[in-house]
Parts: structure tokens; C-alpha cells; sequence
């Protein structure tokens, strides 16, 4: 097969678009401030760089491909904007868990008793482990949000069970 035939295959296959981070159907789309201001700073960061790919002249399979994509990331990320409920965390109850709320948590049977673990109950899009930022969905966060401090909530870790007592809550800009 000659060279040409493969890069006419290229063109007409669709792109692989990756999906936004899952959020479950019926569930509102809650984001912090920096969390919108993230979205609109990858959209900004995304049409200027299908603008910089239009000007490309070089190869138009290539181009019309890159092209795909952008706009299919464009679209996706457009829609996720759409849907977007801003939440101020610095409305939200101080000693009450909720979303937008920096929560350390402290193991205090089953598990490493002692344990502390700290993270902010965040968007799915804003979500980042490494960060210690959690989405609102994940289990974890659904398992303390509405919770008080000094509050033993039971915590199931893959197979085994921990509780684990709330012993600091905090909004960012409260």
C-alpha cells in the first residue's frame, strides 16, 4: 500500500476525543471560583491554540485533523461551562463539611489509627490527588460532606473500614 492510501485511511478516520472527567447523570456540576476560573483559562488556552493550528499551512490532513480535535475539546469544554454552578466555599457553614471544604481527617480505629489526612472537596474537573484535591463524588468526600467537626464517621477503604473523626474544617477566603 503506497503511502497515500494511508494517509487518506488517516483523514477519514474521527478523532479520538478524550472525555471530560465523569460527573453521573443528574448530578449539577458544582465548581469552586478557581475552579471556573480554570475552565475558562483552558478554554482561552485551547482556542488560541486551534487558532495557531488554522494558520498552519504545512499539511491539510494534518491540519484538518488538529483542527477535529481542538474543536471536539472546544465543544466539551464549552458544554461543561455551561453546566457550571458556581458554589463560594466562604458561604458555607464553618463547622460543617460541605462542598469547597478543606478537611483533615483523623483515623481512629481499624486502619493506621492516628492517621491524618487532609484534602478539599472540589469540582470533578478541578479534581487532583496529587494536589489533594478530591471531587465531590468520590467516595471519600460523599462520605464526610454534611458532616461536623469532632464528628466519627465511618470510612470504607476498599475492603476494610475505618473511622475516622473530622478534626479540622476551613473554607478557602472564610
Amino acid at each position: 500500500m503506497s503511502r497515500g492510501f494511508t494517509k487518506e485511511d488517516d483523514a477519514q478516520t474521527p478523532p479520538l476525543i478524550p472525555p471530560r472527567a465523569a460527573l453521573p447523570p443528574g448530578t449539577p456540576n458544582y465548581v469552586t471560583p478557581q475552579g471556573l476560573e480554570q475552565l475558562r483559562a483552558e478554554l482561552t488556552a485551547l482556542e488560541a491554540e486551534r487558532t495557531q493550528a488554522e494558520a498552519n499551512h504545512d499539511n491539510d490532513t494534518d491540519r484538518t485533523h488538529q483542527l477535529s480535535l481542538y474543536n471536539g475539546r472546544i465543544a466539551l469544554l464549552t458544554e461543561r461551562l455551561g453546566s457550571a454552578k458556581l458554589v463560594d466555599p466562604a458561604g458555607q457553614p464553618p463547622r460543617e463539611v460541605r462542598f469547597g471544604a478543606t478537611v483533615t481527617l483523623r483515623t481512629v480505629r481499624g486502619g493506621k489509627v492516628g492517621q491524618e489526612r487532609t484534602f478539599t472537596i472540589v469540582g470533578v474537573d478541578e479534581a487532583d490527588i496529587a494536589a489533594g484535591k478530591v471531587a465531590f463524588v468520590a467516595p471519600i468526600a460523599r462520605a464526610v460532606q454534611g458532616q461536623k467537626l469532632r464528628k466519627q464517621v465511618p470510612l470504607k477503604l476498599g475492603p476494610t473500614e475505618e473511622i475516622v473523626e473530622i478534626t479540622a474544617i476551613t473554607y478557602a477566603g472564610a
